[in-house]
């Protein structure tokens, strides 16, 4: 079939007005064979069906990493310590007060806790930070703990009438159990004041990839029963992607047809929570192990080897959990980087909005892309343009440095034709700036200007950097 007719088998019109829904063999035509500019009209259509044409969101929150210490050893991150390590951190009280009241004084309401996966912290710890931080700040929303923490929990944490387990061994003990013992964590720590679940440590589901890149991590079925564990008890996740390394583009597409299904299941179920966001975004090279691969030639004739290899498992060829058969199919697809810019973030980004018929917001990476591409995400699908950045320290330990202000964040929005609204965890709006708001009470913009990237993405030769939407010149 040519790659017209491939197109025309999929009604893209009643995908747009929720009608149908995209396959993952539709998925996967329309990122090989699709316009970009019409995959931006398209998703654009589906986020002003479901949001408005109007408004475009954020919301005012700190990123706050209480340790650095970690267990596992995530070939991406440049972040971890290894335990005994002289940089190694946990933060202390007054360290952590310091930066909530901070938070507090711009009007934020949310906190982002995620850390390393410490082998030495006991849950009490845990529980006594939310406990204490509910307590002094009611009106902070506590997001915290990504599923990968929740996995060594269950291995480590020392709770009576159940197992313990060395660090990254919660696999060895009894599904049963261990679904268990990840219950009672979890009530506890809800007890103690965890209100949301983020989705960190997602990357890639595929096993024949996530094996390679994030090793002594939980498992891509680990990270869904998580947070179906979160669902049944009433709190909503956000789902995330991370790409443009070893994975083929077919991967991309199990990894979100995975969410997908789980969030399927969470509404067929009628659980209380549930998955509200999907946030994509490209790796960050530097300073990282995985960045240190030899990247792939775009201008050869050869085939990228992750391709290869996820093709031959979408098809159902080639058992991702057999490492000699991926080997055959694909040799050396572990052992080669394919970096994404900004014209492939877009695409994935249109196509995960599209793709998600069920999950309410898509949001813009700027923090990885920079606020321009940011701004260009909302011409692509997303609604929301995340956090306010008071500070980031995981992508920044890769090269990336973009931190903005609740006024820049609005000027990109409303620079864009939309109306800047400051948004809480559920997306409801709290306020919403009409013709007037943080970004026009500037006198001087010089002061606001965002960090430059250390990172500079791949030429991609493929498609046009210079972008065009609804007639109008982007840049």
């Amino acid at each position: 079939m040519t790659a017209a007719n491939a197109l025309k088998s999929i009604d893209i019109d009643a995908v747009i007005a929720g009608r149908a829904r995209l396959s993952p063999a539709d998925a996967l035509t329309l990122y090989h064979h699709a316009d970009l500019n019409d995959l931006g009209r398209w998703a654009t259509a589906v986020a002003d069906r479901v949001h408005g044409e109007k408004v475009r969101t954020y919301v005012i929150d700190r990123n706050i990493n209480y340790t650095n210490v970690c267990t596992a050893s995530c070939t991406f991150c440049a972040f971890y310590r290894k335990p005994g390590d002289e940089e190694g951190y946990v933060l202390d009280r007054d360290k952590l007060r310091e930066k909530l009241t901070e938070l507090s004084g711009i009007g934020g309401t949310q906190v982002l806790l995620q850390g390393g996966m410490h082998p030495d912290l006991p849950l009490t710890f845990y529980e006594d930070m939310l406990s204490w931080m509910r307590e002094e700040f009611p009106n902070i929303h506590l997001h915290a703990f990504s599923p990968p923490e929740f996995v060594e929990f269950v291995a480590i944490c020392d709770i009576e009438g159940f197992t313990k387990t060395a660090p990254g061994e919660s696999d060895t003990m009894d599904p049963a159990e261990w679904q268990e013992k990840l219950e009672v964590i979890m009530e506890r720590l809800v007890a103690a004041g965890l209100r949301s679940i983020p989705g960190g440590g997602g990357e890639i589901f595929p096993e024949h990839i996530r094996r390679r890149i994030g090793q002594g991590k939980a498992t891509g079925k680990q990270w869904l029963q998580v947070m179906r564990t979160a669902h049944t008890l009433g709190m909503n996740t956000s789902s995330t992607m991370m790409f443009g390394h070893i994975e083929g583009i077919a991967d991309r597409v199990m990894h979100m047809d995975m969410i997908r299904a789980a969030q399927d299941e969470a509404i067929a179920s009628n659980l209380p929570g549930r998955y509200v966001s999907f946030i994509s975004w490209p790796f960050q090279p530097d300073n990282t192990p995985l960045g240190k691969l030899p990247r792939y030639d775009r201008e050869s004739n050869k085939p990228f080897p992750g391709d290869v290899l996820a093709e031959a498992v979408f098809a159902g060829e080639v058992d991702p959990m057999d490492k000699a058969a991926c080997q055959k199919v694909a040799p050396g697809h572990n052992r080669t980087l394919r970096l994404a810019g900004g014209t492939e973030y877009l695409r994935m980004q249109a196509l995960g909005r599209l793709f998600f018929d069920n999950i309410h917001s898509i949001g813009s990476s700027w923090v990885t892309m920079g606020p321009k591409i940011g701004q260009m995400g909302l011409f692509f699908g997303a609604n929301d343009m995340g956090s306010v950045m008071m500070e980031e320290n995981v992508v920044s330990s890769a090269g990336t440095t973009y931190c903005l202000n609740e006024a820049t964040i609005c000027r990109l929005i409303r620079d864009a034709g939309f109306t800047p609204a400051q948004r809480d965890n559920a997306y409801n709006i709290l306020k919403t700036h009409e013709s007037e708001g943080p970004d026009t009470q500037v006198a001087d913009w010089a002061e606001h200007r965002p960090a430059a990237s250390a990172f500079s993405a791949p030429d991609e030769t493929s498609e046009t950097a210079s972008l065009t939407v609804d007639n109008a010149a982007i840049s």
